[in-house]
């Protein structure tokens, strides 16, 4: 991939991250150097990691799929390597090297005290705050089996998930009821890129999908994923979606969140839009509805 940015013109810089957090500080040193873009080889925690470190700034962040599950890479129809087509790694920066620069909002989750982060893609909890709280982080046998290992570790916590009972506010509009899941969605796919959640979102509209799934226990979790997988969520009485701007969430007993699939503390939380925080080299294989506003080409010709 560096071979070919660079026979474009291109100098090009490799720095592997070493701890939870690292590419969120290789990131915001980039921007501070004045770099132009900053590509983000991983999934979609290291997406949100380097989405931190540039939010704000004229660095441009360039996904490149290289993680476990890279949903955002699904959205965006990129090519994705697997063991036995690692070419496509190539056919992704060739992509990217043909797409246009877009500017993404972006989430703000804060706790009570005030301190909290930014995130890119989702923030929730439920179930997914649970596993994710009991999963992250993945032993090493786990990440060697990848989507698989990912699967046997969540299917063992799945059934202690505790029942949870919520107050979610938004933009003022309170709904209160039990939820097996509170996700806030700001993009099109869920779980993996396993599930087109929210069809019609747009990643430069200024607000989030927030989707209430009422209910308790493994069977009603089981139920919204067979829904969710077959786009019949939309007309599940008992499925909620709202827009908005502003999120509270109040949970009994307190729950764990998480943010881009990672640990992101514990209920309860604030969210909030930062409309098109984030400048995103999306790649011309991205739907032509994504963003409401026009890019601007990377490369002149």
């Amino acid at each position: 991939m560096a071979d070919l940015w660079q026979a474009q013109g291109w100098a090009v810089s490799i720095q592997p991250t070493n701890a939870p957090g690292h590419a969120t500080a290789l990131a915001q040193q980039a921007a501070a150097a004045g770099h132009r873009i900053v590509m983000a080889a991983g999934g979609d925690g290291t997406l949100g990691e380097v989405a931190n470190g540039l939010i704000d700034s004229e660095t441009v962040m360039a996904p490149l799929p290289v993680g476990t599950a890279n949903s955002f890479a699904r959205e965006l129809l990129m090519p994705r390597p697997n063991l036995l087509e690692k070419h496509k790694l190539l056919e992704a920066a060739e992509a990217l090297l043909a797409g246009k620069i877009q500017q993404m909002d972006m989430g703000r989750l804060e706790n009570e005290e005030g301190h909290g982060r930014n995130w890119l893609l989702w923030a929730g909890t439920g179930v997914d705050g649970y596993l994710v709280d009991r999963v992250e982080p993945r032993p090493r046998w786990s990440k060697r089996l990848g989507r698989l290992g990912y699967f046997l570790q969540s299917l063992a916590a799945a059934p202690n998930v505790p029942r949870m009972h919520a107050t979610v506010t938004v933009d003022g509009l309170s709904i209160e009821d039990d939820f097996v899941l509170v996700l806030i969605s700001n993009c099109r796919l869920y779980a993996g890129g396993q599930i087109i959640l929210s069809p019609d979102a747009c990643l430069d509209d200024g607000q989030v999908e927030v989707w209430l799934f009422r209910g308790e226990g493994l069977a009603n979790t089981l139920q919204y994923l067979w829904e969710a997988r077959l786009e019949r969520h939309h007309n599940d009485p008992n499925v909620t979606r709202v827009n908005g701007q502003a999120v509270t969430i109040h949970a009994a007993p307190v729950m764990p969140c998480q943010t881009d699939g990672d640990k992101a503390g514990y209920t309860p939380f604030y969210c909030t839009v930062k409309p098109r925080a984030l400048r995103l080299l999306v790649p011309n294989t991205a739907p032509a509805d994504l963003f409401s506003l026009p890019g601007e080409p990377l490369m002149d010709g």
